[in-house]
This record gives C-alpha cells, structure tokens and sequence, in this order.
C-alpha cells in the first residue's frame, strides 16, 4: 500500500474489482459518483499521519470471542491469513481491521433493528498488526446470515469485513471474506458484483483442517494480495 507505483507494478485485470453503480445491488445507484473523480494531492498530515503501531491495539482485540464478561455465542472460529504483495513478498506492520455479524446475523449497531437476537458478549470488532511475515490471526464466532431488502426474500451469506491501513488513512483498503459452499452465493448481488469469476473465488476463505484448534474453534485461511494478476478484489478500485 504504497502511495506511488513502484517499479514492476503489475495492474490487476479488468473485472477484479467490482464497478462502482452495479445495477443488481441497489443502493450504489445513489452512491455511486456521476462525474469523474478530481484527484486532490496529499499533504504532510495525510500521508504520515495517524500512526497505526502496535500500541494501538488492546488486549483483546485479536480475540472477539474474550472482549466481554460472559462466553460469546456460536461457532468459534480462527480466521487467519497473511498479507503480501503481487510478489508474494510479506507486508508487515499492516493494521487489520474486522466487523462482522453475530452468530445470527446481527450487528452490534443501532441501525441493524432485525429480530435477530443480540449477543451481549459480543460485538463483533477486532484488529491486530500484521507480523514480519505478514501473518494476521483472529479468534472469533462464525457469523450468521442475514436478510436484507434489496430484493425480494434477499439474504446476504455469512461473511466477515476486512479493512486494511497502510502508513495512513489516505492507503485504506477494504474487502469481505466468505466461507466455502454457501448456498447464498448464486443470489448475492455484493459478491457477484466481482465481473471475474477467478477473482471472485479469491473472496472465499479456504478450511484448514490443520490450524484448528482441537475441541475448540475451526479454522479458515484467507490470504489478501494487495497487487497484481492474483490481487484480492477490494471496494474501491486503487491506482
């Protein structure tokens, strides 16, 4: 996530990144800009500030299923995976952030009013740093599925947010993870909005049977390209 393009830059191809106005999925019809964008140059504050270290990140915060008093409910999961170039050269000191729904697929937020019931154990927030080797680990509860009123009997498929800092605000990323075979995934308008089927399957986070934690929490790896023909497809499209 740097803020010029370095030598050997390999672009990701056409169909990588889903279109800003994606007819299927609703609402980026009024969000979606109508003009072309006007680049506005970064200034010193932008592109060396805030710090994202390691001493911002708490205790807990790799460990969604531990931030409150009582035991959160669901599936405990391990969602791991590494950051790393279109080299495959690791990306380290990268502050990974992750939100997600609870095991019934219900947010934490005043603007999610679903039946569903809400977890007091958990609020589906976490963050860690990236390692040296680029490695990222959380422990947390698998979410569930939730409807939603873009179409008729619409439901989105369990997933989790990622969102991904650079040195700075101004080298955000942001993206979901997906959990394999799931039924919902012929009809969800956000993850078909990825033209490229190759690249859409880079999307779906892969079970591994070895990183689980035995009589404890399942595991499931997704690694995130930032660069290249192997690049994970991202919210908004970055030169």
């Amino acid at each position: 996530m740097t803020l010029s393009r370095p030598v050997g830059y390999r672009s990701a191809p056409d169909g990588t990144h889903p279109p800003l106005d994606h007819p299927d999925y609703r609402s980026t019809a009024p969000r979606a800009p109508s003009q072309p964008p006007i680049v506005l140059p970064h200034r010193l504050t932008e592109v060396t500030g805030p710090l994202l270290a390691g001493e911002r990140i708490g205790e807990r915060d790799h460990d969604l299923t531990t931030q409150h008093d009582g035991e959160a409910l669901g599936q405990r999961i391990v969602v791991f995976g590494r950051v790393c170039d279109s080299d495959g050269r690791a990306v380290p000191d990268t502050l990974v952030e992750i939100w997600q729904a609870n095991a019934a697929g219900r947010y934490a937020h005043p603007g999610d009013n679903w039946s569903a019931p809400l977890d007091p154990n958990f609020t589906g927030g976490g963050r860690v740093v990236t390692d040296s080797a680029g490695n990222y680990s959380f422990t947390t509860i698998k979410p569930g599925a939730y409807p939603w009123s873009n179409h008729h009997n619409a439901w989105r498929p369990s997933h989790i947010h990622f969102s991904l800092f650079g040195r700075a605000f101004t080298q955000r990323l942001v993206t979901q993870m997906y959990f394999p075979d799931d039924p919902l995934f012929a009809q969800d308008p956000i993850f078909n909005s990825v033209p490229d089927p190759k690249a859409r399957q880079r999307l779906i986070s892969t079970f591994d049977l070895a990183a689980t934690r035995p009589g404890w929490a399942l595991a499931y790896r997704f690694d995130i390209v930032l660069r290249g023909r192997e690049q994970t497809p991202f919210e908004e499209p970055h030169d």
